[in-house]
């Protein structure tokens, strides 16, 4: 078989899909020395000690066999309580809930239960990189729904309502956001509750960034009148408790879906890591008090980077959730991919553009703040060096 061929035989939505955009950059500053990357969206902190025990006990133990194909039943019992307790909403933790590998498992699993070909989704943007591509190899169209920076990125009912057709099976709706730190409020989401009741569309809700909201409570779709019914709820452990390796996330919804769900996860993956599922069962159980204490330091660094744009002349509107800044760079005159691809390559800073993220990202660049205050600081150094040496190619303008 010639190599030429395989483009041919293989699937044409698998040949079609664009590789993502946070890895490339991440891939660049593996190859350079020195560079302080500020690209990967993986919080700097190690794992609780008590979730690293208890993983440990569970191996001295040897409790390595597979857990039922939902996952432990003790771990989706904490599960349950934990989203009482946040998001008050309840969980049968027998038929309504799902442990996945990552929550990058459970969107995929929700997206094809849901969405046949033909079908519309919307997806707000900017976000996540995956969501459209998991759609596209399902046969369906994804429709951008695009935000905008003078509404601090959040969804309006308005802008919903214009892109809703005959055709929209699926709205997905990440937040608090990635890469915009974009977070909803609850009239905001009454309001999206508003326009989506009477309808037969369906929610997945990706709130894996939920235990970083700084203002106020992580409100959820869930929680608004006649939503629980149409709403996949998606979260992990992977940014709440530093957990990224252990690869572990959740799902909940309703068990008319749910049960189409664990048909998929069945077939797919049989069962999610069964030491990462102990350890997770600890982690809600007794480490909630971590969680406080790294996102009172996230709220640190987040102020210290979003102020250091803002005095570099980079607007930055003030995220209010997740671990990112999106500052506007379109004052530099370059486009988002050249921004970064100079400024590693002159400065050795790597960050990602906001073309990654969606086409609306244009002109904006995401900046994670998961990383030392030190590197924090001689990153934004850095910047400011980069950003004098644009204004005299320009001859100080």
């Amino acid at each position: 078989m010639n190599t030429e061929d395989y483009d041919k035989l293989l699937n044409k939505n698998a040949v079609d899909m664009k590789p993502s955009g946070i890895r490339k950059f991440f891939d660049i500053a593996q190859q350079i020395d020195g560079v302080i990357s500020l690209g990967v969206g993986e919080p700097d902190f190690k794992t609780p000690w008590k979730v690293r025990q208890a993983a440990i006990e569970t191996l001295q133990k040897g409790r390595t066999c597979y857990t039922a194909n939902a996952g432990l039943i003790e771990l989706r019992r904490e599960i349950s309580k934990y989203l009482l307790n946040t998001v008050h909403t309840q969980y049968d933790p027998e038929k309504e809930i799902l442990v996945s590998v990552g929550g990058s498992e459970a969107i995929d699993l929700a997206v094809r239960a849901i969405v046949s070909p033909g079908d519309e989704v919307l997806i707000v943007e900017p976000s996540f990189v995956c969501y459209a591509p998991i759609v596209s190899m399902m046969g369906g169209v994804p429709i951008a729904i695009e935000t905008k920076v003078e509404d601090e990125f959040r969804l309006t009912a308005a802008e919903l309502e214009e892109m809703i057709t005959d055709k929209t099976k699926l709205l997905i709706l990440p937040y608090p956001n990635n890469p915009t730190g974009a977070i909803m409020r609850r009239e905001d989401l009454e309001q999206i509750a508003d326009v989506l009741n009477g309808t037969d569309i369906f929610v997945i809700s990706d709130e894996i960034y939920s235990e970083l909201t700084y203002t106020g409570r992580h409100c959820s779709i869930v929680e608004m009148e006649g939503m629980r019914e149409r709403t996949v709820l998606i979260n992990g452990f992977s940014k709440s408790f530093a957990m990224t390796g252990w690869r572990l996330g959740f799902a909940a919804c309703p068990r008319e879906i749910m049960k189409h769900i664990l048909k998929l996860h069945q077939y797919s993956i049989m069962s999610s890591p069964t030491t990462s599922q102990y350890a997770a069962t600890t982690a809600l159980r007794e480490c909630m008090g971590d969680i406080q204490k790294m996102k009172s330091e996230y709220n640190m660094r987040r102020r210290l980077v979003t102020d250091g744009f803002n005095k570099l002349g980079l607007k930055c509107f003030e995220p209010q959730g997740a671990f990112y800044v999106f500052p506007c760079i379109r004052s530099t005159g370059l486009t988002s991919d050249e921004f970064c691809e100079r400024l590693v390559y002159s400065k050795k800073v790597a960050v990602v553009p906001g073309t990654a993220f969606g086409k609306c990202g244009e002109g904006f660049v995401r900046v994670s703040y998961a990383y030392s205050v030190s590197h924090l600081k001689e990153a934004l150094k850095r910047i400011g060096e980069f950003l004098e040496e644009l204004k005299n190619e320009n001859g100080g303008n």
